[in-house]
């Protein structure tokens, strides 16, 4: 189901509860939102539609476009540290920010199966976005 899209910075700076079973439906219902988004957003987590839990979406390129969801993301490593701006649907604007062509990270999976992956580009940048998110960091 698609949610509206979260707006309140003082719900946005807080961090996130991790994410287990029981938390599907919170997944499939951000699936939903971004698909409904694509044209304006490429990534999203879960404190954007209101759920205050670890949960990203994303198109990854690598993949064809297919969304990705990660449960519980943790960046564990970083290479290549650049300037960039980035909009976000929570906020209006663009802001600078400090992101890393190469990233590690560790996960869970829709079955919350543990996963390490290395990401690169602009998927890596997405993916740090909304792992800022879960952290209450917005841009």
């Amino acid at each position: 189901m698609q949610r509206p899209i979260m707006t309140s910075r003082s719900f946005l700076r807080m961090p996130s509860e991790q994410a287990g079973p029981g938390d599907e439906a919170v997944a499939q219902d951000l699936v939903d939102t971004l698909e409904a988004n694509r044209s304006r957003c490429v990534g999203m987590a879960a404190n954007m539609i209101g759920v205050n839990k670890r949960i990203i979406a994303f198109v990854d390129e690598d993949l064809g476009g297919r969304i990705t969801v990660m449960y519980n993301p943790v960046i564990t490593a970083t290479d290549g540290a650049y300037d960039t701006q980035e909009g976000c649907l929570s906020l209006d604007g663009e802001r600078r920010t400090l992101r890393h062509r190469r990233i590690e990270v560790d996960f869970e999976d829709r079955r919350f199966r543990a996963r390490h992956a290395t990401f690169t580009g602009f998927t890596a940048e997405i993916i740090q976005h909304e792992v800022d998110h879960c952290n209450g960091i917005i841009i």
